[in-house]
């Protein structure tokens, strides 16, 4: 399968979470719930594109597109 920013993923397509880009947001997105092999899906987006909300963990979590964007899926 292809991996894939977390930007880049389709609505309500399921992604596994692979790996993170930048070491300085890797605590914060850990502590968020954002973990590798945890299943993710993008389910809503701003009306100017920023922020994000993604269905992680069974909940609803926001982020801004340069967190999303370090983040690197595989389609399921």
């Amino acid at each position: 399968m292809s991996i894939i920013k977390l930007t880049e993923l389709p609505y309500k397509q399921k992604a596994i979470i692979k790996s993170f880009g930048e070491t300085e947001l890797y605590v914060k997105l850990l502590e968020m719930g954002i973990i590798p092999d945890e299943e993710i899906s993008v389910e809503l987006t701003a009306p100017l594109g920023d922020p994000i909300a993604v269905n992680v963990a069974g909940y609803q979590l926001s982020l801004r597109k340069d967190e999303a964007s370090s983040i690197m899926v595989e389609l399921i």
